[in-house]
């Protein structure tokens, strides 16, 4: 059977991120060491499916860029000179998105740190990884959205899903569960 359905082509299928955790430190850290050349500050962090042992992913690679903000602009600058831009619709003025080359699908989110954005980025996937309930709640969010489903309304229902996350928890639990139980 082919790939490829009539509406275009299939993602990849679903697998335990430690199955490509060695390929998303190698993107991180290449993308840290093209970084420091191109004198781009911040903190770089790997977020997304593949930073949480146990999630499901399809293997794409997810970065965050925390700037101080008042380098947010200029960091902007200097990575639209040297990054293909992604997703300027939803850019905004505490996000700017751009793709990482990289032999796997990779991307880098940079966010002011301390900005909306940058809670959205980090907070979400610091909660996903101290709960394994809110961990199997996001995997039955990607498997709902695995296969030919609408790829727009899969966005949805995960932007959602962290919303709701956000909403309940508008500030890192200190340790231990999400869900406040020891």
């Amino acid at each position: 059977m082919s790939p490829d359905s009539p509406a275009g082509p299939q993602p990849p299928p679903l697998r335990p991120a430690e199955e490509f955790a060695d390929r998303a430190a190698e993107v991180l850290d290449t993308e840290r060491r093209r970084l420091a050349a191109l004198g781009v500050p911040g903190e770089l962090v790997l977020v997304g499916g593949c930073s949480v042992p146990g999630a499901l992913t399809r293997g794409d690679v997810d970065l965050h860029l925390r700037v101080p903000p008042t380098a947010f602009a200029a960091a902007v600058a200097a990575l639209r000179a040297d990054h293909p831009v992604v997703h300027p619709e939803i850019w905004g003025p505490t996000l700017a998105t751009f793709e990482i080359p990289a032999p796997v699908p990779a991307g880098l989110a940079v966010t002011p740190a301390g900005s909306e954005h940058d809670l959205r980025f980090t907070r979400t996937w610091q909660l996903l990884a101290a709960d394994p309930g809110l961990l199997a709640e996001y995997d039955a969010v990607k498997r709902e959205g695995d296969g030919p489903a609408d790829e727009v309304a899969y966005e949805q229902r995960k932007s959602a899903f962290f919303d709701r996350l956000l909403a309940r928890w508008p500030t890192s639990p200190a340790s231990g569960s999400a869900t406040g139980s020891s």
